[in-house]
């Protein structure tokens, strides 16, 4: 329903969130029955909301200012804001950007006006505010900077990506974590045990091995612990039963794994991967990629990743790692999963135990800056090809030292332009195949040396 359809008052007058006496509905998921309503009942985020702590001061003395709450799914960004508004004198807007554009967000914009000429403050809080494109992004900005609203965003992704430069400089940044372990088994064991919100009522008993699995498997996500207990409440037949580990895992049927293919996370899990391949950790580099298959990311993406992988950070130490990868590529493409993770497994094991070497990546990149620099310097008329008369009248060719006809196939003829003569971009290190290529060419050098 839009803003423009109902009095935002009205819509909040029958909200749970500032009708006190109002109840969340049974049937509502057990993560949502028990959102913390108050800073007491809240658990986690002891940086931000601990005595004394930024947040906590902000919300006791209703001196908010506009903030982008980042943070992981599940990590409490959303009851913040609920909290927030139970606590606050301010009004209070929950707009949730998957379901609202700029059309609404002025009308709320209009609303808040209203309530500033009789000398009220609007808190808006935008869930998931890297949904909005730039252009939604930048309506907010007159409202933020006349005051008319205090804007409390809230997004799983990385702010400097996500959120343009002038809402983030209008804003403070404030990073929530992934629940630890500890939280969130505090968080189930009181929706076990309370009557009005949780399982209670039941009056169900588990295990705190029951209780770490859940913790241990929800990634630090609050939300997918409480709503996998209450699976896992539903596989009990009686109402005095026990919630075993079994019947954990039952309701777990899938780790809960951290991995957006479209976000941060993503980004994070594959740097991890490939610092994991150049850090000549096979185990890691396993796990990780095991991280990434499970989470659903498409293999061909991180086989090319390796191909690219085998010469930045291989290069010449081992030259076989490129085929490697090459061959890891091709050969799933025909294979496919589920079999192809043994060919992931067999090329990542290679690539991170094979020799490291980034001289050929130095090498390129050096004279890449060295053209750009210094631009298109000519040709010198002696490695110049001359396929017609006039170009041999001109002397392109002239003087060439075809390698064959020397000892060794070797003539130590300078190829690069004349200003550049004698400079040297790539430089092998002695790891690996390229310490037989470094050898070769300290002999070349010596060589050129006797020949001159």
């Amino acid at each position: 329903m839009g803003i423009d359809t109902m009095e935002t008052l009205d819509l909040w007058e029958t909200s749970p969130v500032n009708d006190k006496t109002s109840k969340v509905s049974l049937h509502a998921p057990l993560a949502e029955r028990m959102r913390a309503r108050n800073l007491a009942e809240f658990s986690g985020q002891e940086h931000l909301v601990g005595e004394g702590r930024i947040l906590r001061r902000m919300i006791e003395t209703d001196s908010l200012s506009s903030l982008i709450l980042w943070g992981p799914p599940g990590c409490g960004k959303t009851t913040l804001a609920h909290i927030i508004a139970a606590e606050t004198k301010a009004h209070f807007i929950f707009f949730s950007a998957i379901l609202s554009g700029v059309k609404e967000i002025r009308e709320t914009f209009r609303e808040a006006e209203r309530y500033a000429a009789r000398g009220t403050r609007t808190i808006l809080f935008i869930d998931e505010i890297h949904r909005f494109n730039k252009a939604q992004q930048d309506a907010f900005l007159p409202a933020i900077e006349k005051g008319t609203v205090t804007l409390i965003g809230a997004t799983t992704e990385n702010p400097s990506f996500e959120v343009i430069a002038p809402l983030l400089s209008r804003c403070r940044v404030l990073t929530l974590h992934q629940l630890e372990p500890d939280a969130l088994c505090e968080l189930l064991l009181l929706a076990l045990k309370d009557h009005e919100r949780g399982l209670g009522r039941r009056d169900l008993t588990t295990s705190d091995e029951t209780l770490n699995f859940l913790a241990e498997h929800s990634g630090g996500d609050a939300r997918s612990a409480l709503n996998t207990l209450e699976v896992a409440a539903g596989l009990v037949e009686h109402d005095h039963g026990a919630i075993t580990v079994e019947i954990a895992h039952e309701a777990l049927q899938k780790k809960a794994l951290l991995y957006d293919k479209g976000g941060e996370e993503h980004y994070n899990v594959i740097s991890a991967f490939i610092k994991s391949l150049r850090g000549s950790d096979p185990d890691a580099s396993l796990y990780w990629l095991a991280r990434m298959l499970e989470a659903g990311e498409d293999p061909i993406f991180v086989l090319r990743r390796m191909i690219i992988m085998a010469s930045e950070d291989i290069g010449n130490a081992d030259p076989r790692a490129l085929q490697i990868a090459v061959a890891a590529l091709q050969a799933f493409q025909v294979i496919g999963m589920p079999e192809g993770r043994i060919i992931l497994g067999q090329a990542v094991t290679y690539l991170a135990t094979a020799p490291k070497s980034n001289a050929s990546y130095v090498g390129i990149d050096a004279a890449l800056s060295e053209v750009r620099s210094s631009g298109a310097l000519p040709v010198p008329l002696h490695i110049r090809n001359a396929p017609t008369k006039m170009m041999k009248e001109q002397g392109y060719g002239k003087g060439y030292q075809y390698a064959h006809d020397y000892e060794d196939g070797y003539s130590g003829q300078e190829c690069l332009p004349d200003k550049l003569a004698g400079r040297t971009f790539y430089e092998p290190t002695g790891r690996g195949y390229e310490k037989s290529i470094r050898e070769r060419m300290e002999w070349l050098k010596n060589r050129r040396n006797t020949v001159s």
